[in-house]
């Protein structure tokens, strides 16, 4: 490590202002904060003493999600490779003539085979996020001549833990892209988007091209030929009869269902709320928030019951462990930049995303997933919100000055 850093100092006159690679300073200086400590500091008061950086911040997200990528693997492989026993066929492709080479067999039961198939499909997605989203993210910071922030370290993440496993990775980039440029370089860069970005790409994507999203069975079971709706697309059709009926609660729980590679799992994501919470990286008033204002709605939902809409009956257990509910709720609501920021207002935040997300789901059973949609609705109104707890604070202290 000695030599890496003599040589990234030996190099470090080339990139600073007035070198002859000043220009590409930003990819320098990315390199650098990668491997070391960045060894700045704050050249102007106030100072803040503080353990805790962007990096190490970002860095912390990224552990928390570790399970959620695990699961990502190896239920993606599970899903197709419990299709393939079934119907004898075999996996095509340059992925298919990989696979023989290690040693693949299809078998369900076995946890290598499908954490190498599912390793197949979700490395390429993880890749090509990261690769293009990067690029953005270091052309942005070229022309606006600053350093890359690590903030990319998680949308690159979360990205391709809410795609589906077939999504062909042209798709994977655009949707990326359009993330990364709309949803936040064009408002300044990280600490400056009101949206998040990686909700931002996968919204694009579902109104852009909706049959690779959600439009096809097919999408969520990387095998040919495979149908497989999701258990929130099978209550939207039929009940809570139509899920149970092909998976158990504790099925949904544990993640071993079809869906988005990182989204099925709320086990996964417990983990990685305990570690957002005991590090207090993420809001804990925000993720107890919106369970309630999910909880509240779905039971009352449930006391109203309907005879046209099968989505009444399902009951807030099931919500609560069906689609990316668990998963938004624990990574994608506590994002510090685009949610709410106060106290008072994490609480409103919360409960106005987790109420949306049902209201989403129930009344609207053509989209039975609803969890995207309120976050970004709740990104909206974030600053609204934070705006209103201020001119609260603001209007007590007053009163309490002049009496």
């Amino acid at each position: 490590m000695k030599a890496l850093r003599n040589l990234l100092d030996k190099l470090h006159p080339h990139f600073a202002k007035g070198g002859k690679l000043e220009k590409l300073y930003p990819l320098f200086e990315a390199a650098d904060s990668f491997a070391y400590t960045p060894g700045e500091v704050t050249d102007g008061a106030p100072h803040v003493r503080d353990a805790i950086d962007l990096k190490r911040v970002m860095i912390t997200v990224v552990i928390a999600l570790i399970p959620c990528f695990f699961m990502a693997m190896w239920n993606t492989g599970f899903q197709a490779n419990s299709v393939l026993q079934a119907s004898g066929g075999s996996v095509e492709g340059w992925r298919g003539a990989l696979l023989a080479l290690l040693g693949f067999s299809a078998d369900p039961n076995s946890f290598v085979d499908n954490l190498l198939l599912g390793a197949a499909w979700f490395v390429p997605i993880y890749l090509v996020t990261n690769i293009v989203g990067g690029l953005w993210e270091a052309l942005f910071s070229i022309v606006r001549g600053h350093e890359i922030n690590e903030g990319f370290l998680v949308t690159g993440s979360l990205f391709p833990l809410i795609c589906p496993p077939t999504l062909p990775l042209w798709q994977v980039a655009l949707g990326i892209s359009f993330g990364v440029v709309v949803g936040k370089e064009i408002f300044g860069g990280t600490g400056k988007n009101f949206l998040n970005p990686a909700l931002t790409g996968r919204a694009f994507l579902f109104f852009a091209y909706p049959a690779q999203l959600s439009g096809g069975n097919s999408v969520w079971i990387a095998a040919d030929g495979a149908s497989g709706a999701t258990a929130l697309g099978r209550a939207a059709e039929g009940g809570v009869q139509a899920v149970a009926g092909m998976y158990s609660w504790f099925d949904a729980f544990v993640g071993t269902i079809p869906g988005s590679m990182g989204e099925t799992s709320t086990l996964a994501c417990l983990f990685g709320a305990t570690i957002l919470v005991l590090t207090g990286i993420g809001s804990w008033r925000i993720m107890l928030s919106c369970l309630l204002g999910a909880l509240s709605l779905s039971a009352l939902f449930l006391l109203v019951d309907s005879s046209t809409n099968p989505m009444f009956a399902l009951g807030p257990h099931w919500h609560l462990v069906l689609g990316g509910f668990a998963f938004g709720l624990v990574f994608m609501t506590t994002d510090p930049v685009s949610g709410a920021m106060t106290e008072e207002g994490q609480w409103l935040y919360g409960l106005l995303i987790g109420a949306m997300c049902i209201l989403i789901r129930v009344v609207n059973p053509a989209y039975p997933e609803g969890i995207m949609l309120a976050i970004l609705f709740g990104n909206v109104f974030a600053p609204l919100i934070d705006q209103l707890v201020l001119k609260y604070h603001i209007k007590r202290r007053l009163r309490h000055v002049e009496g």
